[in-house]
């Protein structure tokens, strides 16, 4: 592993400074003490700071030379409506707020990169340093675009990592294409004509029409979607009735639907309307149908992706990166900024849960777990692959 000396020295105070996040979760656009942390160190260390861009999003700016090159390194930094198991001194001290997904890791490592930078000007160019709020369902890189965040901050590329459970500590990975899916939300609603059990041809029974409707839709994963391009329809609730002797007048079908492509969306959002038009339509029930888009599908351009791989095998070792992970189901907004600039996103290992030798609770060491916590050895690693992957990208020519 080729880490940076000069990171390495400096691990311990990046751990406290990940630590110190981890006990003071924020949830998305309420990241005011992080990104009050966050902007101090960026100004100790000398380094401009654009502040309130997607209400509490920072961008440092660091620039040398004359080069009109120009890179983007993003770390989210909000947590989750989640109560902690953990009970180590640096569990989180807010109640129903948690650190279960690393954010607080990401800051850190992002923190690291840019107290060397301040200190090692290595590199031709501009490098902004996006910390993002609001990853968790907010869309926070989209407000942060929003506020004009590739206008003030015009870059080349973007680029952004995640840590990865279960994958080994040293490692990392990437796909280039999708490598997470979209993330949209569906409510459908059956209006019926309620009336008593002994009855039921004195009304409409939405029940029985939610259930040929819920059953009816899985066919457009099995039969209307090219089985090739992935796709999950997944009904997570129904809801209706109040009584054992009474039809109610009204059932509702809730949940989601993921895809890697927005041709595979289209179709499903399309035929899923249909579907639930006309099966109401034939037992005479009426339908409010509400279809929310919310994060797009992750994709990572190709010759963004070939050279993050060459930076990674450069910092951890050819054998410890995986160039063809599978990708997930699991959504990202980062999505956002590589639909409007050139990048990629990759993974970085965060280990089984050994390092929860002590104090951690019931659960495995995964994302969004209330036992969760992110591994300190990971930070000299990251922050590495962060300088690493500045440096080479403002000293190579454009890759197109």
């Amino acid at each position: 592993m080729n880490l940076i000396e000069p990171i390495l020295q400096f691990h311990n105070e990046l751990q406290n400074i990940r630590r110190t996040i981890h006990a003071h979760p924020e949830l998305s656009f309420e990241e005011v003490q992080t990104s009050e942390l966050v902007a101090t160190k960026l100004t100790e260390w000398g380094i401009p700071v654009i502040r309130g861009m997607g209400v509490t999003g920072v961008v440092g700016v660091i620039k040398n030379g004359s080069s009109r090159r120009a890179i983007g390194l993003r770390a989210d930094m909000d947590a989750l409506p989640l109560q902690e198991f953990n009970s180590f001194d640096h569990h989180s001290v807010h109640e129903g707020k948690m650190h279960a997904c690393g954010h607080d890791g990401h800051t850190a490592m992002l923190l690291g990169a840019a107290y060397y930078f301040s200190k090692h000007k290595n590199f031709d160019g501009t490098i902004y340093l996006i910390f993002q709020p609001a990853e968790e369902g907010g869309g926070g890189a989209k407000r942060m675009m929003e506020d004009g965040l590739f206008e003030q901050c015009p870059m080349d590329a973007v680029f952004g990592m995640h840590n990865w459970p279960g994958a080994a500590t040293g490692s990392m990975g990437v796909t280039a294409g999708p490598m997470m899916a979209s993330s949209n939300e569906f409510e459908v609603i059956i209006k019926g004509k309620g009336a008593h059990a002994a009855q039921p041809h004195m009304g409409i029974d939405p029940i029985m029409v939610a259930v040929q409707i819920a059953q009816s839709w899985q066919t457009i994963i099995s039969r209307n979607k090219n089985p090739i391009d992935a796709g999950v329809l997944s009904i997570t609730q129904i809801h209706s009735g109040s009584a054992t002797n009474i039809i109610p007048d009204s059932a509702s079908l809730i949940g989601t639907v993921r895809t890697f492509t927005m041709g595979a969306l289209d179709l499903i959002e399309r035929r899923m309307r249909e579907i639930a038009d006309h099966t109401c339509a034939a037992f005479g029930a009426t339908l409010e149908f509400e279809f929310k888009r919310n994060y797009p599908p992750l994709i990572n351009h190709p010759q963004e992706t070939a050279f993050a791989i060459d930076v990674m095998q450069s910092v951890v070792g050819k054998a410890h990166v995986m160039t063809n992970v599978e990708p997930t189901m699991g959504s990202e907004d980062f999505a956002y900024m590589l639909q409007e600039k050139a990048g990629c996103y990759v993974f970085i290992g965060n280990g089984d849960g050994e390092h929860r030798s002590l104090g951690h609770g019931l659960g495995p060491c995964n994302l969004h777990n209330p036992s969760y916590d992110f591994n300190d050895e990971l930070l000299p690693i990251g922050a590495s692959y962060w300088v690493r992957l500045a440096e080479e990208f403002l000293a190579r020519a454009p890759l197109r």
